[in-house]
Order: C-alpha cells, then sequence, then structure tokens
C-alpha cells in the first residue's frame, strides 16, 4: 500500500515525545474509507483469518486492549494500521517498501497458492492485529513481529514502526522470511517514502549487544550465501542495507525519493543546497544519497509532522497547484495526495501520567485539505463521528466529510485555499487546547474524546459549507443575469 512515514526521536521533538507518523495511501483509482476504533483484548485461543493470504492464526494468551485504523469495508480483511496499546506501546504497519531480484532469488515472497490453496505469508492487513496487542516495548514488537515473518513469511516488503515512551525502532522485512531493524536515534528524524530506506546496519551489534540494532537469526550466513552485501572496503560489521536490498530503479526516481527530499528539505533546509542542480547527486529530488535519519535543525512539532505529510511541492516547480513550467508541475508523486486514507500520528507524552500520555492524532481524506486532531488512546470506544464510516456517502462522518471537502476544494484551489488553511489551524489548536484542558483537570478520556468528535464536526460542517459554495460560483453553467 503506498504511504508515507516519518518517526521522531524524543530528543528531537518539540516536548520529549516519541512520534511516530504514517499516510495510508490507497491505490491508484482507489479510496478506502477508515475508521478509528478501540478494540478489546483478543479471545486467547480465536483464530484468525486472514482475508488476502488465507493464512489462519491461533491467537495467543496475554492480548491487550488497542486502538486501530481499520478499513469499513471489509473485503480485504481488517487492515487496521496504527494504534496503542494498554501498555503505551504503539505500531504503524506497514509503509510498503521496494526490494530487488536478488533478494528475491534468495528468498521468495511468500504468496496465496489458489490452485493447491496453500496459504500465504502475513501482509499489511495481518500486522497490528497479530502483534499490537502483545507487545510489551517497541523492542518486544519488533521482536514479536520477527518470529511471525520467521515462521510464515510475508507476500509482500514491508516497513514497520514501533514506538515506546523510550524508543523508536524501525522494521524492514527483506524477501519471504528475513528481516532488519534499527533504532531511530533519539536526537534525530526518519523519513520513508515507500523504499527500504536503512542505508546503514551494523551486523556485529545485532549478534553482539543488540543495543541499535536487531535481525532474523540467519542473516549474515543468509546474506553470504547470496553475496547480498556489496559494501567496498573493509567496515567493521556495518553495510548499507538500502544498496543490498533496495531498488535504485527509474520509477523511484518519480514516485519515492523526491517526497524524502521535499521532507528533508523543510525540517533541515541548511542542509543543501536542495534547490540547485549542484550537487545533484547528494541533493536533488531524484537522488539515491538522501539519508534515511538526520538531525533536525529545530525541534520537531505536531504541526510540522503534519505539514511534511501533506507536501505537494510547494515553493517548488513541481507543485500540482503551481505556477511552475507545465512540464514540471506534477512530474513528482506528492505526499498530500488526493488518495490519502488516513494519518495516524502516534505521540506518546512523557510530561502526563501513563493513563493519558499516549494521544493518537487522526486526520482522514487528502492531507492538503484536511485537519489533524488529537484523541487519547486510553479508551474503550471511541466518537461515532470517527468510528462510524460505512461505504455509504455522508456528511455525518468525519471521513467523509474529509473526502467531500478535499474533492469540491481542488476544483476551486484558490478561492477554497483561505477557508481550508483557517480551519486547518482552528481546529487543529482548539483539540489541543480540550486535550490541555483534559489534562489539567483530570477528565474522563472518553469524555474529552466526545467533546472533540462535536467540535470536529461542527467545523468541518462550516468548512464544507464554505468549499461548496466556492466550487458552486465556479460551474461552468454558470450566468451572471438573474431572474427578475
Amino acid at each position: 500500500m503506498p504511504c508515507t512515514t516519518i518517526l521522531v526521536g524524543r530528543k528531537a521533538s518539540y516536548d520529549g515525545s516519541t512520534i511516530v507518523a504514517r499516510n495510508e495511501d490507497s491505490s491508484n483509482g482507489e479510496f478506502c474509507p477508515k475508521r478509528f476504533v478501540a478494540r478489546e483484548a483478543p479471545r486467547a485461543g480465536a483464530v484468525y483469518r486472514s482475508v488476502i493470504s488465507h493464512l489462519e492464526i491461533e491467537l495467543r494468551e496475554g492480548g491487550m486492549r488497542y486502538t486501530a485504523m481499520p478499513n469499513a469495508d471489509l473485503k480485504e480483511g481488517l487492515w487496521e494500521e496504527a494504534g496503542f496499546n494498554e501498555l503505551n506501546v504503539g505500531m504503524s504497519a506497514t509503509e510498503t517498501i521496494t526490494t530487488n531480484e536478488r533478494v528475491l532469488a534468495a528468498d521468495p515472497l511468500v504468496r496465496y497458492d489458489a490452485a493447491t490453496g496453500t496459504p500465504g505469508g502475513i501482509g499489511e492487513e495481518d500486522m497490528v492485529t497479530l502483534v499490537l496487542p502483545y507487545a510489551t516495548s517497541a523492542r518486544d514488537g519488533v521482536l514479536r513481529m520477527g518470529e511471525l515473518l520467521e515462521r510464515h513469511g510475508t507476500y509482500e516488503m514491508n516497513g514497520i514502526a514501533f514506538s515506546d515512551a523510550n524508543e523508536i525502532w524501525w522494521m524492514e522485512t527483506v524477501g519471504g522470511h528475513h528481516w532488519i531493524a534499527r533504532r531511530v536515534p533519539d536526537d534525530s528524524y526518519v523519513t520513508m517514502p515507500n523504499q527500504l530506506g536503512i542505508d546503514d546496519f551494523d551486523l556485529d551489534d545485532a549478534y553482539g549487544e543488540k543495543d541499535e540494532h536487531l535481525c532474523s537469526p540467519d542473516l549474515r550466513a543468509w546474506m553470504e550465501d547470496n553475496h547480498l552485501d556489496l559494501t567496498l572496503g573493509v567496515r567493521g560489521g556495518h553495510f548499507n542495507p538500502r544498496e543490498a536490498f533496495g531498488s535504485h530503479s527509474d520509477s523511484d526516481h518519480v514516485y519515492n525519493t523526491p517526497r524524502a527530499w521535499a521532507m528533508q528539505r523543510f525540517l533541515s533546509p541548511h542542509a543543501g543546497p536542495w534547490d540547485t542542480a549542484a550537487p545533484a547527486a547528494d541533493f536533488g529530488p531524484e537522488s539515491d544519497r538522501i539519508p534515511w535519519c538526520r538531525e533536525p535543525e529545530r525541534k520537531v512539532t505536531i504541526e510540522d509532522v503534519k505539514y511534511v505529510l501533506s507536501l505537494h511541492y510547494q515553493g517548488t516547480p513541481y507543485d500540482p497547484y503551481g505556477h511552475g513550467p507545465r512540464e514540471l508541475r506534477g512530474l513528482y508523486r506528492p505526499i498530500g495526495i488526493n488518495r490519502n486514507s488516513q494519518l495516524a500520528v502516534l505521540q506518546l507524552r512523557p510530561s502526563v501520567p501513563a493513563e493519558r500520555a499516549a494521544l493518537q492524532w487522526i486526520a482522514y481524506g487528502s492531507n492538503a485539505f484536511n485537519a489533524l486532531v488529537p484523541l487519547y488512546a486510553g479508551v474503550r470506544e471511541t466518537p461515532a463521528y470517527f468510528e462510524g464510516t460505512t461505504t455509504r456517502v455522508t456528511s455525518e462522518s468525519f471521513y467523509w466529510a474529509n473526502r467531500l471537502v478535499g474533492a469540491l476544494a481542488d476544483g476551486a484551489y484558490g478561492a477554497c485555499l483561505p477557508h481550508v488553511e483557517r480551519y486547518q489551524e482552528a481546529l487543529s489548536a482548539r483539540c489541543a487546547a480540550m486535550v490541555r484542558e483534559c489534562d489539567e483537570r483530570g477528565g474522563d478520556l472518553a469524555a474529552c474524546n466526545a467533546a472533540i468528535a462535536d467540535e470536529c464536526r461542527r467545523q468541518t460542517e462550516d468548512l464544507l459549507d464554505k468549499v461548496l459554495y466556492e466550487a458552486s460560483m465556479r460551474m461552468r453553467n454558470g450566468f451572471s443575469r438573474s431572474d427578475g
């Protein structure tokens, strides 16, 4: 599934939070209605059945409540995507990533065989459901995910994020059964645009202290047997997974690398020169050398996260809404695209009691036109305005209201943009203030979420009224003379 991810270590964030954020995007020509739900702990012994791979897995004991962002239409399964469990462990899964022919030959993906009825491996449909209810820490989430991959395999290449109060881990699958994971440096952020991203990995640490690196048990021998390490020179136990396991296709330079370039261009503006031809090999939108992680030039806020995950190359010739050369407008795949399904920002705050520390910020629809709102994750139920999405189009749903706003505003962009920008600032600010007020008075979390839902409904319906007016005034069958 096309997605874009940013991870922010606790010393790089504005308030000491760990922040994991990812757009879930649907495939071209498709739109996927989403919900925000709270799940009870899975029943031990129940059998989970995957729709896509026809795999059956018995659920273990020790599960916990958790939040999730499942599909409204279950024809392809749950796709629960992102959430927190009772221990404030966060998980976001998955970012579809790329690989190469050498890896696929050495460890083929495990796909469902309809002719024989042989199940496939696990994929994005399954991972949050199978792992998040059981993870006791970010590191533990990686290890549990790794066990499932080694046992069942996967039918796709995926990047998966885990977080707790102290750590963020980024995990990448490699072929059908192998995986690597690296701890995000506390003082850095990570940008991920549908490519295998980790560009430095210490095998000695992964097989030794395991402080910053983890991997499947046989990774080193498997790499040696299949000649996968492309490193030149002696670097101890270090190698570059992006070179060994990733891709460098022409399509990457249109679809993937420009998104990392746009995010880092905003968060580290003086690391460039980002907008000059030289040295394009290091700083251009098609560069293969944009680093996986980087220290920001100032601390990163929730507003920054929303902004970079809404980017459509503003301030560059590539903005589809801009005035650059026609041949450059829309050349690269935007981050804030028409088919954004949902954005989940998992923030674990260090300055409040544990029971209210986990905020799951959510947005639905195209990020260029929506607003990000915070909701407490430590609840047993979620408001109907966020949870009750169905496949029926209705302005009574936060998901569908945002889809309608985006489709209308896109066609009257110049006239609607001021309304959208005022809405984005006003709604996010008011909802964040409501969280602060609830924190200060020790209010009931479900009641605070319900109040936020009411505020979202009020402001979103007001925005929908405004963009509907602007779009209606620009209909091509208008005429300036009135009756009478």
